[in-house]
């Protein structure tokens, strides 16, 4: 005899948990099934409040602290002696921060009636689901609706096998001890920039090795060329178009043989993307279709051929962020509930929480180039903004780009200080088809950050007031 929900997820990260709550909201029955834990608690959130997002932004804010301490407070009349770091409290906060988190998510299972189980999960033929604990012991759960939330995991080179010591993925690197001289990461997208960024600040010798030869391809040209240089200067030194050939460790030291030279460093940092976790999840005898990614196929509602059975976040098509993961499960669970649910998967924000940071929604130029549509585009920099200027945080810019004929937004494209804040503003003008005359007519606050948005689009229709205007092309 098996326990019966109206819903089980498989998963507690952003989308698992987000899945879970909303069907709770609605009324339904709901058991949330997660194999990380101890005793028989289940720790909730996921890789990303766990190992991920969190607390690498968590020691993103601290090390950034630290380096403005020591590289600006003078600018601000702030005289500092003999300052240091303490990093095992860096990683004391860390772990507080995420403890926080994940009470906070089994809060919110209480407050909505969420079950909670730990253990292993393998969905049966007949779509129950067997949850096997560490003692072996196993337990018969069914549901009418099964929704997988199963995540995503660190892609594994064949020639840089991890040792969770010397070779090790972005998990072991939120956790190192004591800051190494020499770290080299392979992998210059946003885990492999962060990461570096945070190891910098903290003192190592940080190296970047990269197959491509453009530094994040999918960001605009524009924003990909000034991130290059911003990070050249912070002290990354970031090597494109490198083939490695081999990886060994000796001697505590890992030895990395390049097709242009040899290099040495205390860590190697595995950061060359994630790909979908399901292992052991399903039955042989399960026919689920995959896509030619090895993910799950789904329909834009996220559900697979096999009628009740749901896939979201990682293990499905599209960027693996926790973002829309939590946005597919809060869809989900409306339409299971018989709500008339939808994503715009047009308008997924991505960032990169660097410092400055970068982020960006809808197409960018090399795109829209592609698609044939006129446009014209127009930046304006954080050097020309005021509220940039005081807290000397004027790196960078922000680019729009517009259907020259419609005068609609197509693209915003950030670098520089909270453009993860700043980016949320562009999705709303771009989904309620805000013009970039109306943007650009709007009262904004001054002096704020936000201005170089407005200006921005101002700029299209040769209304800016801090930057000298040039006409539209015609």
């Amino acid at each position: 005899m098996s326990d019966h929900y109206d819903v089980a997820v498989i998963g507690s990260g952003p989308g698992g948990y987000s899945a879970a709550i909303r069907s709770g909201q609605l009324g339904k029955s709901v058991i949330c099934i997660e194999k990380c834990g101890k005793d028989q608690t289940p720790i909730l959130g996921g890789t990303c409040l766990n190992v991920g997002c969190i607390p690498s932004k968590t020691l993103l804010d601290s090390s950034y602290e630290y380096f403005k301490a020591v590289n600006h407070a003078s600018d601000h009349g702030i005289k500092i002696k003999g300052i240091s770091f303490d990093l095992e409290q860096m990683l004391v906060r860390k772990e507080k921060v995420v403890e926080d988190l994940t009470k906070g998510v089994s809060g919110l299972f209480k407050l909505n009636k969420v079950n909670s189980l730990r253990g292993t999960a393998k969905i049966k033929k007949d779509l129950t689901i067997e949850v096997t604990d560490e003692e072996g012991s196993f337990k018969l759960i069914s549901a009418d609706n099964i929704i997988l939330a199963t995540g995503s995991k660190p892609v594994e080179l064949d020639f840089a096998p991890t040792d969770q010591n010397i070779v090790i993925t972005s998990k072991e690197a939120l956790n190192i001890k004591q800051v190494p001289n020499e770290i080299i990461i392979i992998g210059s997208g946003a885990i492999g920039l962060e990461i570096g960024s945070i190891w910098s600040r903290l003192g190592s010798k940080v190296t970047l090795l990269e197959e491509l030869e453009q530094l994040l391809p999918q960001a605009d040209k524009q924003v990909s060329t000034a991130a290059m240089k911003i990070f050249k200067d912070q002290g990354l030194d970031i090597r494109l178009g490198t083939n490695i050939e081999s990886v060994e460790t000796k001697n505590e030291k890992v030895l990395i043989k390049c097709e242009e030279e040899n290099l040495e460093a205390d860590k190697l940092i595995v950061a060359a993307g994630r790909v979908p976790y399901f292992d052991d999840l399903l039955d042989e005898n399960v026919d689920l279709l995959l896509d030619s990614n090895g993910s799950i196929n789904v329909n834009p509602f996220c559900e697979t051929n096999i009628k009740g059975l749901y896939a979201i976040g990682d293990i499905v098509r599209g960027p693996k962020l926790a973002h829309k993961a939590s946005e597919e499960g809060i869809m989900v669970a409306e339409n299971i509930a018989g709500l008339d649910s939808s994503l715009d998967y047009e308008l997924i924000p991505f960032v990169i929480y660097t410092h400055p940071e970068i982020a960006w929604v809808g197409m960018n130029e090399g795109q829209v180039e592609t698609l044939g549509i006129d446009y014209e585009s127009a930046s304006f920099p954080f050097s020309l903004n005021g509220r940039s200027l005081a807290s000397r945080e004027n790196q960078g810019f922000v680019k729009v780009i517009v259907d020259k004929t419609k005068d609609s937004l197509l693209g915003v494209h950030i670098i520089g200080t909270n453009a993860s804040e700043l980016i949320q503003q562009a999705i709303i003008a771009i989904e309620t088809k805000l013009s970039a005359e109306k943007f650009g007519s709007l009262i904004f606050s001054h002096p704020t950050k936000s201005e170089a948005i407005k200006e921005a689009a101002s700029l299209i229709n040769s209304k800016a007031i801090h930057i000298s205007n040039r006409k539209r092309k015609k």
